[in-house]
């Protein structure tokens, strides 16, 4: 089993948002690589809402760590792509209510031009260890 330890060493600024600036992954046996998921339902609809994209990108990738036997605890390092800085603040709510308490994993947030479909306003990638 993977033990997962989040480090934000001296020497660099503290962490802008809830995330940690390294992760170290020992006894790994296994990574999975899980591709970016978007807003989309499983019956492929996609709501307009950000806040609710947010929620069912996270939930995807939730699911895809759960059949894996992983937990968001198993995540190193999760990449966040938004097509607009005004939807921060909806990514950092469904953040926190997908993770809760756990030690934030490394991160990355940009801002793109755009995603795969023009109704896709966030898009969820992670590596996880376990």
């Amino acid at each position: 089993m993977a033990v997962l330890q989040f480090v934000n060493p001296p020497g660099v600024h503290d962490p802008a948002g809830r995330y940690s600036h390294v992760a170290v992954a020992t006894g790994a046996t296994r990574w999975v690589l899980l591709a970016g998921q978007v807003g989309a339902r499983p019956d492929g609809s996609v709501p307009e809402e950000i806040g609710a994209q947010c929620d069912q990108a996270l939930a995807n990738l939730l699911t895809l760590l759960r059949a894996q036997g992983l937990g968001p605890d198993s995540i190193a390092k999760i990449t966040v792509f938004l097509t607009d800085a005004s939807y921060i603040p909806a990514w950092r709510e469904a953040r926190a209510k997908a993770f809760g308490s756990i030690t934030p994993p490394a991160s990355t947030l940009l801002i793109v031009a755009g995603l795969a479909s023009p109704q896709f306003k966030v898009e969820v990638e992670a590596i996880a260890c376990g």
